[in-house]
């Protein structure tokens, strides 16, 4: 019984001892604070007029064709494809040397889902993308077709989007 008692009042002793105040202690010197940093020099700005715009649109002019790669027609590169499977997809892929796609196998309506970080155009919507015969196709989060690309070598593929720029995934 004597022990149970001695537990009791290790475990209370405990408790307590972890405990602390938090409160702000408003009777402490506040002038006691870090000293102030040293501002650090400013250039000087230079005001101007802008020369006006040049033509008619601040945007440049769309182009007129919608195939950039002269001479290859989708048709042409699924011919000459490589066979593909999902799995093989599945991971990290570099586009256009400049930005990155993920690609899983969690299922995101008929495809699986996938993504893309630091690109720009149309492939910043991408959602998700599947496998169709020997091409993969990529899709926004509706379920739109961004674009499609071919096998051409290992852990190389090439296609474009459905406007028509050039893609190039490789690892």
């Amino acid at each position: 019984m004597q022990l149970r008692y001695a537990m009791t009042g290790l475990v209370v002793a405990l408790a307590l001892a972890g405990c602390q105040r938090t409160a702000y202690d408003y009777s402490s010197n506040a002038s006691a604070g870090p000293a102030p940093l040293t501002a650090q020099p400013v250039p000087s700005v230079q005001g101007g007029q802008l020369p006006p715009p040049t033509g008619g649109s601040q945007f440049p002019a769309a182009p007129a064709s919608t195939s950039p790669m002269p001479g290859a027609q989708p048709g042409a590169m699924a011919a000459n494809a490589l066979d593909i499977t999902k799995e093989s997809m599945v991971g990290s892929w570099r586009v256009n040397g400049s930005c990155d796609m993920f690609l899983t196998l969690t299922n995101l309506g008929s495809g699986s889902r996938g993504g893309t970080r630091g690109c720009v155009g149309e492939l910043t919507a991408m959602g998700s993308w599947e496998v169709a015969g020997k091409q993969v196709l990529l899709k926004d989060r509706s379920g739109n077709q961004l674009g499609s690309v071919y096998k051409t070598a290992d852990n190389r593929f090439e296609g474009q989007t459905s406007t028509g720029q050039s893609i190039s995934l490789s690892r």
